[in-house]
């Protein structure tokens, strides 16, 4: 009897933490700092509702399509996450496991792109929402309350150096006289307590939200909302809107023609086994090569190639190598090929930002090329069934990798380094 019950439990705590989760993620993007307890907490929940909405329409929809094909399917697990201090949106996301084979491309395809049409609608949806619902320019004085010492012009001075580096002094001499306070108080018990010196930064980071082509053809449509229409730097704080743009750059990485991701699934479902090969495994070579610049002069390591001494060079050359023969290595039956991949990357990134020092990829998407190369998979399985597909699931095809390009984010938070 309790077994009966296990699996449907795991769903549920899965989704009460994850809502949980989301919803403290949603309290600190908001902002209101200044409430207290449970009213902090539940300045949350516009963010969670309306996030954790889409992201289950956009699993029910696979898992509709699943049932009706008579796939063997799970409820969605959720993935919740959350570290205070740190941004995080209180979740990985969430998948539906699948288990059997998926006879034919129909199948797939239409198995594919229900979810990401479905939770695409809903972000349009709530998208609209948000901009008609836009509060006063003025509501950013309750995240803010300094910025209303500016009379409504504030943009031009707090994304600044000298306003950032007054807001860090100030930070600097409390921490100073609580430092020094405990100094005093603790000396003689503590001999060898050192006396605490001010540090000053001399560079500040500014962080923003990203783009892509619809979020700026729906700012261009609600352009009559005039200065109610958030920068990028605080749109974190309105979260219907925040909601929807994480909807939109989720509902793009789906999409990446790669692999049994939804992407994945269409291509295979447009153009068969074969031509899913080429296209996934060129899309997967061109997105590593794009994350990858950059690394020579920034990386984990903390090694720039280019100042660095011989043997500083020598372990950066060989890690990276190895890095990028990871991602390669399931795609190819022989493992030259792999090797040779590698060093082709490697040897185009070195010319490119030795020739153009100024061009730079979006290395965080290396971590998301590697959970393909690595564990998802680079190709899709072939399906007994390769039957072309009907000219009307030809069109939504195409419409899904017109949602890819017009909803993708190359760098989902932007930040911005001001310094003097």
């Amino acid at each position: 009897m309790l077994k009966k019950y296990k699996q449907p439990a795991i769903h549920i705590l899965l989704f009460i933490t994850t809502f949980a989760t989301t919803t403290l993620a949603g309290a600190d993007w908001t902002g209101q700092y200044q409430l207290n307890g449970w009213d902090y907490i539940w300045s949350g929940l516009n963010f969670s509702i309306t996030f954790l909405a889409i992201l289950t329409i956009h699993e029910f929809g696979h898992y509709y399509y699943a049932k009706k094909y008579k796939v063997n399917v799970s409820l969605p697990y959720y993935i919740p996450f959350y570290l205070p201090g740190t941004p995080s949106i209180g979740t990985f996301g969430a998948f539906i496991r699948m288990q059997g084979v998926i006879l034919s491309r129909r199948n797939v395809f239409d198995i594919g792109i229900a979810g990401p049409l479905a939770g695409f609608v809903a972000a349009i949806l709530l998208l609209i929402v948000g901009f008609v619902t836009l509060p006063d320019k003025e509501y950013i004085y309750s995240v803010h309350p300094d910025y209303a010492s500016f009379n409504g012009d504030y943009e031009k001075h707090v994304y600044t150096y000298e306003y950032l580096k007054k807001q860090s002094d100030q930070y600097i001499d409390a921490k100073f006289i609580k430092d020094s306070l405990y100094y005093i108080e603790h000396k003689q018990a503590e001999p060898d307590l050192e006396k605490p010196v001010k540090q000053y930064e001399t560079t500040f980071t500014e962080m923003s939200v990203g783009n892509n082509l619809l979020f700026m053809a729906f700012e261009k449509m609600f352009s009559y909302q005039g200065d109610k229409i958030p920068n990028h730097f605080e749109l974190f704080h309105y979260p219907f809107l925040f909601a929807a743009y994480l909807a939109l750059f989720f509902t793009a990485l789906n999409l990446i023609p790669i692999g049994q991701l939804d992407g994945g699934h269409v291509v295979y479902g447009l153009f068969g086994w074969e031509a899913h090969k080429k296209i996934a495994g060129s899309f997967f070579m061109l997105f590593v090569f794009v994350a990858g610049l950059g690394m020579f002069k920034e990386n984990i390591m903390e090694i720039n190639f280019f100042t660095a001494n011989a043997m500083d060079q020598l372990q950066f050359g060989v890690l990276y190598i190895a890095f990028l023969y990871t991602l390669f290595a399931r795609m190819f039956e022989n493992y030259w090929n792999a090797i040779l991949s590698a060093v082709a990357i490697f040897t185009l990134h070195f010319l490119i930002e030795y020739l153009f020092p100024e061009v730079v990829g979006f290395n965080g998407w290396l971590l998301y090329a590697l959970l393909i190369g690595r564990f998802l998979g680079v190709y899709h399985p072939q399906t007994l069934d390769e039957r072309p597909l009907d000219n009307k699931r030809k069109v939504l095809g195409w419409v899904a990798l017109l949602i890819f390009v017009l909803c993708f984010t190359p760098e989902v938070l932007t930040f911005h380094t001001i310094s003097k």
